[in-house]
């Protein structure tokens, strides 16, 4: 594991949502994470798809995860997201890159897959800027 990715699992560890969700970090590199979320009922919502909340939530972490990759300690200022189709199937995975970064803040992209057997279906996109604290 690199010093970057043993950071990510640290500051995962520090934030009492994602450990109350069970989020977990796949991936963490300069312009690029990845997390993932297992599903489960309490997740749903009355139709048995995974909660847009749920889902925009993990998109707006991984967002700020690739922008913190690249800036350092960060928040998000702003997102926006697509729900494309009703999020089913076993994970979701949130896959965040960078778009354009500068010293203050960051663009970034993501997308949220739905993975049902081994096949992976993009729930959500959403792009957003991510601002260094500090």
């Amino acid at each position: 594991m690199s010093e970057l990715f043993d950071f990510g699992k640290n500051i995962l560890e520090q934030q009492p949502f994602s450990v109350l969700l069970g989020t977990e970090l796949r991936a963490f590199e300069p312009g690029k994470a990845e997390l993932a979320l297992a599903v489960r009922g309490e997740l749903k919502q009355q139709h048995g798809f995974v909660h847009g909340g749920v889902v925009s939530y993990l998109a707006d972490n991984a967002l700020t995860y690739a922008g913190g990759s690249v800036l350092g300690d960060s928040v998000t200022s702003e997102y926006k997201i697509n729900y494309l189709r009703p999020a089913l199937g076993q994970t979701l995975l949130a896959r965040a890159t960078v778009i354009s970064a500068g010293k203050k803040q960051a663009v970034c992209q993501c997308q949220v897959v739905a993975i049902n057997d081994g096949e992976e279906r993009v729930v959500a996109v959403a792009q957003g800027t991510i601002t260094r604290i500090g």
